[in-house]
């Protein structure tokens, strides 16, 4: 038994090598966020009054089924930290949790390294559980340091109990989705139905706890992110979900180390379905194999979008009573006379939508710098199809995508604020203040589409950007950053509708940026030389 799993040492430091920036970086995002917005929160809400009246706030499904219940009898600090983020946060310890599973383990198998790392003297189960332990000892990391950060912000409402307690709920949260994923690497024959159900897996979770915490709390006990909101951190302080979750992970570890070590190299236990006999003719060009490769990630992310812009516009409804008598919120927004404070939130909500909107578009264009990396790009080439061509059908595709999200985000917050609001907004004040950003989405994709062509090594500088935009124009007004440092993001020139008038000429000036940044990267990518 011991040789099943020789090498699973060596392995796992083999893992930490390759991923040693993107596990950094991961940590590092996440403890930052989950320690800035205790501070945040402690200059917003200064009394009690005012962490009472956002509590009164929150007191409604809508809430509720976007964060989960919390103490909102006693909102201190503390309590008001765990019930905005802890949830939202655990969400996306699970997402990276199941994105870095299934990169070392189908994904590697997938791509044909497995066999090789098999062909040494390793152990069947050494690979799979050497990833579990990186795994498991990244997110225990992460606990570790998001319990002590924040109990060394010497906030009086966060005690070192609570604050241990808040970084081991995500921990055991990125334990368990690490488990899940495990066990559905070894029923799926690829990585991208690894990943999408394993997501899809997340998204239910949430799903079932949201309808189970706003009308049937027995619903929430099914979903393992309600185990997550049963913690309650700086109120209740209840261990014995942790314990829970832990618990459900061991079982999953074995049955994923089972079922690995009875199926086949590359194999599934649930067989693809098999394809038609003859493609379709749209299939046999390369803008319809792009779309096709791309088909259930782009439906995931439509899906998103819509339901973030109906959890936003949700919301809408009660934002005068958020807002009163809070001057430091209120400096998050761009004060206007002759307009409610409900308008005046329009601009940053747009921005927070138009940058998430842009995170599926740009997956989807570098996805042709993924193809590559794996060798597919040179069956396109070795053929009557240019590279030009190859390029164009992945841009398209992409420019595409991101008017669909912005357009899908803007009809669901229309939608929900329809719904909520007395008086509420017209459809074409909404989705014009949505669709605005697109030029600066373009501008995104163009520098994308200029790394694939120049610096493919490079193309993750462009989260990097993406990032960059989202903080200065969110955080902008709350620290008084100068207004040239917004002007770095293609979002800074954008009118912020409905409370400034709208010019043409930063949507024409982004536009043309955008072209010969196109151009530029297409003339690169035809020049250089194809990864093999």
């Amino acid at each position: 038994m011991k040789t099943w799993f020789a090498k699973t040492g060596m392995l796992s430091s083999f893992i930490i090598r390759r991923d040693r920036l993107r596990i950094a970086l991961w940590m590092i995002g996440i403890t930052f966020f989950s320690i800035i917005v205790p501070i945040a929160f402690t200059g917003l809400y200064n009394s009690q009054a005012e962490r009472d009246s956002m509590a009164a706030t929150m007191m409604n499904p809508a809430m509720t089924a976007m964060v989960g219940p919390g103490d909102l009898n006693n909102y201190t600090v503390g309590a008001m930290t765990t019930h905005q983020m802890l949830l939202l946060t655990a969400v996306v310890v699970g997402l990276m949790s199941c994105l870095l599973v299934t990169r070392h383990t189908r994904a590697e198998e997938e791509d044909g390294r497995l066999e090789l790392i098999r062909a040494l003297p390793v152990g069947r189960l050494a690979h799979l559980n050497a990833s579990i332990y990186v795994l498991f000892t990244m997110n225990i990391g992460l606990s570790i340091m998001i319990g002590f950060g924040l109990f060394a912000l010497d906030i009086a409402s966060m005690d070192l109990e609570g604050s241990l307690l808040y970084g081991a709920t995500l921990g055991a949260t990125g334990i368990l989705f690490t488990c899940v994923t495990a066990v559905l690497s070894q029923l799926v024959e690829s990585s991208r139905a690894t990943l999408g159900l394993s997501i899809a897996v997340l998204l239910i979770s949430y799903l079932i706890r949201a309808i189970g915490d706003v009308s049937n709390e027995v619903l929430s006990w099914v979903s393992p992110l309600g185990w997550v909101t049963k913690t309650e951190p700086y109120s209740g302080n209840e261990w014995w979900p942790i314990t829970l979750l832990i618990g459900v992970s061991l079982i999953l570890v074995i049955i994923a180390n089972y079922l690995n070590a009875i199926r086949d190299l590359e194999a599934g236990f649930i067989s693809s379905k098999p394809g038609k006999k003859h493609a379709s003719p749209f299939l046999q060009s390369p803008i319809g194999l792009a779309l096709r490769l791309q088909r259930s990630g782009t439906v995931s992310w439509a899906i998103g979008m819509l339901v973030i812009g109906l959890s936003y516009g949700s919301v809408l409804g009660d934002l005068e009573s958020f807002f009163a008598g809070n001057d430091m919120l209120k400096q998050m927004l761009a004060m206007e006379e002759g307009y409610t404070l409900t308008e005046q939130f329009i601009p940053m909500l747009m921005v927070v939508i138009a940058i998430i909107a842009t995170i599926p578009p740009v997956m989807a264009v570098s996805k042709l710098y993924g193809e590559e990396k794996k060798g597919r790009v040179e069956h396109f080439l070795s053929r009557t199809v240019s590279r030009n061509k190859v390029m164009a059908s992945f841009f398209i595709l992409s420019m595409g995508n991101g008017f669909m999200m912005l357009s899908l985000a803007a009809v669901g917050l229309w939608i929900a604020a329809y719904t909520v609001m007395d008086q509420a907004f017209s459809f074409s004040m909404i989705y014009g203040a949505a669709i605005s950003y697109y030029p600066a989405i373009s501008v995104m994709l163009g520098v994308a589409l200029l790394l694939i062509g120049w610096f493919p090594k490079f193309i993750s500088v462009v989260w990097i950007y993406v990032f960059y935009s989202f903080v200065v124009l969110y955080f902008g007004g709350l620290f008084q950053f100068p207004e040239w440092i917004g002007k770095l993001s293609p979002y800074g020139y954008i009118p912020q509708l409905p409370i400034e008038e709208s010019h043409v000429i930063p949507y024409v000036s982004l536009s043309m940026v955008a072209i010969l940044i196109v151009i530029l990267g297409f003339k690169g990518y035809k020049k250089r030389d194809i990864q093999s």
